[in-house]
């Protein structure tokens, strides 16, 4: 860019002074340019100006869309409620542990359920409550009906245990917990560590006998609270969603507070950015207490109308099956799911889905190809990024081992930079 700019000054430098006329300074400085290295630069533009006039373009929507909800003071409940009325009879959640389907229409109603009765209880704006379930899509419609009375949901991850759960409990001020039935042997070790006064609630298979003391079942008293919708609060677009916990590799599990603005971002930028669409049905096996599976996965049934199939818990023996059953054209992925499917034995159905783009993050380049092939995947819609990250990139090129990517046309239009690090020390590596 810099050899651009002297080329430009030469050409009025030569016009203004010497006289020249541009038809005889323009092959000049064309030579001049072209002789100094400004062929590579010529050969960059032409392979990436398509590229990154599309990230721009997916900038500037975005860009534009966060400007408006912020005008209008929109929460993720008030986008997801024009969803509804754009798709309301459309299957919004598939849950693939039972084959269950809600449409847009009855995740609504049911959202609605939950807000009023956590107004019924007292609960409000401001207030938290944990959410402490396996995926379902019931996960789904309890954040969501906290989100529409301003109440922030606490998402923790199912995995954990003792110590750890009473922390993130606990951390996030909640006054009740909301817990899977499959769960309650967890629930009943921390239960006397957590106080008379958080509430329990158990979702799924109830047995009184096996509870802690004082816990009630949520679906009957779901099924008599109204399902209107009940009065919003005075909430805007950076007010908080719900938190979203680290992985705790460094202590404790902290966490992550997610702004409505943030769910919208994370969930926008890859939908324009890789070109989806509402008609995709999107293969989710990702957990839904992390950003991945809630944010990048359901975040496009809530903000953009796409149909989620939801499972359980990610099976490398299932996983084209399901696709297979349910249409899936989108797939996640995290980390090494690729590796362990190309682990798997050959079968039909590896080759009889419909599935043309793999969503996610941490393929391995070694085994990119691989999978594209072996799969018959044609794009791998790899992103960067994180809940707590102030970025995020996106391989919108659908390059082989690529992340991301930063413009080499004009690198400022998005600052960031890619830096070296010591990998044992993590210090920066200066001068490279």
């Amino acid at each position: 860019m810099m050899r651009l700019a002297c080329c430009t000054a030469l050409l009025f430098v030569l016009r203004l002074l010497v006289g020249l006329p541009w038809y005889q300074v323009l092959p000049a400085i064309l030579i001049f340019y072209l002789g100094s290295g400004g062929w590579s630069f010529l050969q960059i533009f032409a392979k990436t100006i398509g590229r990154d006039l599309h990230a721009a373009g997916v900038l500037l929507r975005v860009k534009m869309n966060v400007k408006r909800h912020l005008r209008e003071k929109n929460t993720i409940p008030k986008i997801f409620a024009e969803t509804v009325r754009r798709h309301g009879d459309k299957t919004a959640l598939i849950f693939e542990g039972t084959g269950e389907r809600w449409t847009f229409h009855q995740l609504d109603e049911y959202s609605n359920r939950v807000a009023n009765l956590l107004l019924e209880r007292g609960f409000k704006e401001g207030d938290v409550v944990a959410l402490f379930m396996e995926n379902r899509s019931q996960y789904v419609g309890l954040w969501l009906g906290m989100a529409k009375i301003g109440v922030e949901a606490a998402l923790i991850n199912f995995n954990l245990r003792l110590e750890a759960l009473v922390h993130c409990v606990t951390i996030s001020n909640a006054k009740a917990v909301v817990f899977g039935s499959e769960l309650t042997d967890a629930v009943c070790e921390i239960h006397s560590s957590m106080g008379k006064t958080v509430h329990m609630f158990c979702c799924g298979d109830w047995d009184p006998k096996r509870v802690p003391q004082g816990t009630e079942c949520l679906e009957p008293l779901l099924d008599a609270a109204p399902s209107h919708l009940p009065s919003r609060p005075q909430r805007c677009f950076t007010d908080r969603l719900f938190y979203i916990y680290t992985s705790g590799t460094t202590g404790m599990p902290k966490a992550a507070i997610v702004v409505h603005s943030r769910y919208y971002r994370m969930a926008a930028l890859v939908y324009y950015g890789f070109k989806m669409t509402s008609d995709d049905v999107l293969y989710d096996c990702l957990p839904l207490y992390h950003s991945a599976g809630n944010i990048v996965g359901v975040g496009q049934c809530i903000i953009h109308g796409m149909t989620v199939v939801i499972r359980k818990k990610f099976s490398a023996s299932r996983f084209w099956d399901d696709c297979v059953k349910y249409n899936c054209t989108i797939v996640q992925y995290i980390g090494e799911i690729c590796r362990y499917l190309l682990n798997q034995p050959v079968r039909d159905t590896e080759q009889q889905h419909r599935v043309r783009m793999a969503l996610g993050n941490g393929l391995r380049q070694s085994i990119w190809e691989e999978f594209m092939h072996r799969f018959n995947i044609p794009q791998i819609a790899e992103f960067y990024g994180a809940t707590e990250c102030n970025c995020s990139l996106g391989n919108f090129g659908n390059k082989v081992g690529a992340c991301g990517f930063n413009s080499q046309i004009l690198p400022y239009i998005y600052p960031i930079r890619l830096v070296r690090v010591d990998e044992e020390t993590m210090e920066l590596i200066r001068g490279t």
